[in-house]
């Protein structure tokens, strides 16, 4: 490794999807050769372990942080988080000098970085886990929309006229932290100071690629008013064993592969709602009712007998459902290997929350139909993009909000595994622009001239 090779320092707000993308990036520069630093706490240390098996210690290094105290509400959460970790992570920066630092990543929840890398005279760059369209609804939401007071008994239509295809939401589709705050809580204030300050950082980083989202790629660098935009994604390990992807699969290998083996191409149907989601009886017994119905096989990973569930969270299955599905539904009790089950052949329809580590999981590694059923954050941001403007998704439900008849989402599962689809042959032809992207496209170009510029620096 060259002596003029960067340190970069990055950090991630302690969240799973938000981490597990930071890491795939840090992969990224650590193979091309720079020195980094991933400030982290306890609960996340093991998505270290296939970092560290790949690269030696003296290029990836580790800060312990504390585990941030519960806190009621995401806002007041990220608030915390940098009341805890901002004077631990400014002492380590101003105390470190081997190597220097060359430059701060931060996650896009975490803009108050900018104003440490500021302190010890280094550029901050923003991460985004998220899409550039999904970003640009946020950035837009922060600065100039219209806040209601009273949105209980109110569904207006908020219009972004400002992005490019003039794209626009019900109020209850937009992002908690921003219309479940009060308007006068500091907290908030806060927040926003924060996200916003990521639009006048050094550069922006997004796990995306040009070919799904240049246009509004290209808004972000008119916003920024320079080309430091950089589109890397998707950050996956392809090629690589994606079975322990994100922790331990609950299912042996072997037996989920001899159960996909045995299923004809694209006639499979995987569930994923995410890792935190909390599901309601309601959204619980139309799934369920559903796959009755249908007939098809389906995979579907639900939390281990016996865990103790959170409040309001109610992702049970009926009783006897197992038995009446028979050998069709393979039920995962735990932890799912999806990036393993999403590029088996015999998988061609996704039902997701609309999560954007799923969204690209879904479109590179299988490019599969996508069955969208957001439950908030910037998933009701990325169902548009993946319908309206991919055509690679079908709208099923919304939240709580809108939760199909068990007969039509019937129909829509067995219709989903049609091999002629026009989302599947628009899926396909998205698959391969994603793939292209990494080898040796836009993303791999873009992630070098990232590590120019920054051992330029």
């Amino acid at each position: 490794m060259s002596s003029k090779a960067a340190h970069i320092v990055l950090y991630s707000v302690p969240a799973f999807g938000h981490f597990l993308a930071m890491t795939d990036f840090a992969d990224q520069l650590l193979t091309r050769g720079l020195t980094v630093t991933l400030l982290i706490t306890p609960n996340y240390l093991h998505l270290l372990h296939p970092l560290s098996s790949r690269h030696g210690s003296s290029q990836l290094r580790h800060l312990l942080l504390p585990n941030p105290p519960p806190a009621k509400g995401l806002l007041n959460y990220l608030t915390s988080l940098h009341e805890d970790h901002s004077p631990i992570i400014l002492d380590w920066l101003q105390s470190h000098t081997s190597p220097p630092v060359t430059a701060i990543v931060s996650d896009f929840f975490a803009g108050w970085a900018q104003q440490l890398a500021h302190q010890v005279g280094v550029p901050h760059l923003a991460f985004s886990p998220s899409g550039a369209f999904g970003f640009s609804i946020l950035a837009s939401m922060w600065r100039e929309k219209t806040y209601y007071e009273d949105p209980d008994d109110m569904h207006p239509v908020v219009s972004f006229d400002e992005l490019p295809n003039s794209p626009s939401q019900l109020w209850w589709q937009m992002c908690q932290l921003y219309r479940e705050s009060k308007k006068e809580d500091p907290n908030r204030t806060f927040f926003k100071d924060s996200f916003l300050a990521n639009l006048s950082s050094w550069g922006i980083v997004f796990n995306s690629f040009s070919e799904l989202e240049r246009v509004y790629l290209d808004h972000i660098k008119e916003q920024l008013g320079n080309d430091r935009v950089w589109a890397v994604g998707p950050l996956l390990p392809l090629g690589d064993d994606t079975s322990s992807r994100g922790g331990s699969s609950a299912v042996p290998s072997h037996e989920l592969l001899a159960w996909l083996d045995g299923k004809r191409d694209d006639c499979v149907v995987y569930i994923s709602f995410g890792s935190g989601a909390k599901l309601t009886p309601d959204l619980m017994g139309a799934v369920t009712a559903a796959l009755e119905k249908s007939g098809v096989s389906f995979i579907w990973p639900v939390k281990p007998l016996g865990e103790k569930y959170v409040s309001g969270d109610h992702s049970v299955l009926p009783e006897g459902f197992e038995g009446r599905v028979g050998e069709r539904g393979l039920i995962i009790r735990g932890w799912a290997p999806q990036v393993t089950i999403l590029g088996h052949r015999a998988v061609g329809t996704f039902l997701t929350h609309c999560g954007w580590n799923s969204v690209l999981e879904a479109i590179t590694v299988g490019g599969v139909v996508m069955l969208t059923w957001p439950l908030g954050a910037d998933q009701y941001s990325n169902e548009q993009l993946l319908v309206d403007e991919l055509g690679v998704g079908i709208r099923v439900g919304a939240g709580t909000k809108k939760i199909p008849d068990s007969h039509e989402l019937a129909r829509m599962f067995t219709e989903s595994i049609e091999e002629k689809l026009s989302q599947r042959v628009k899926a396909k032809k998205l698959r391969e622009a994603a793939l292209n992207a990494v080898n040796g496209g836009s993303s791999q170009k873009d992630l070098n001239d990232l590590v120019k510029r920054l051992n330029e620096i």
